[in-house]
């Protein structure tokens, strides 16, 4: 399965990152490209332990359930996926910005590689390992490129 923690998984990402604009026209959802980016930061803060969630309610009914079908395989997330309240990004924000952010947090989440993850319980999944970040991390990713088309 793909990780972000794959050199080869990480150059992707990054060249197709280099393809999105501030202009790319999403193909479902409401966000704009700078808003993503903002959302994917987040992410990224999260699974680093930048950003600590406490666990939601509907996560700890499905998530057990849910982990596993989602981590299973390279199955791409599904659109119009629901995303935690603390990780939706309503206000405008700057495209450059938020492209150079989230590239940062990226490349360093990524290189640092398996220590840099939080063992901090996802907000709906519950505890990952270093591994199921990576993994979730490069699903999370590629579902909101594939969103604007990158």
């Amino acid at each position: 399965m793909k990780t972000v923690f794959e050199p080869g998984t990480l150059e992707e990402l990054n060249a197709r990152l280099s393809h999105l604009q501030p202009d790319s026209e999403r193909q479902w959802g409401k966000m704009t490209a700078p808003q993503m980016l903002a959302h994917c930061s987040r992410g990224i803060e999260m699974a680093a332990g930048n950003i600590k969630p406490p666990r939601i309610f509907i996560g700890r009914i499905l998530g057990p359930i849910i982990k596993p079908i989602a981590l299973k395989d390279d199955e791409p997330m599904r659109r119009n996926s629901p995303a935690a309240p603390f990780l939706l990004v309503l206000d405008d924000k700057d495209f450059a910005t938020e492209k150079t952010k989230f590239c940062e947090c990226l490349n360093q989440f990524a290189t640092t590689g398996p220590p840099a993850c939080t063992t901090h319980p996802h907000a709906f999944f519950g505890p990952l390992t270093p591994d199921q970040w990576g993994i979730l991390m490069y699903k999370h990713v590629d579902h909101h490129l594939r969103q604007f088309g990158a």
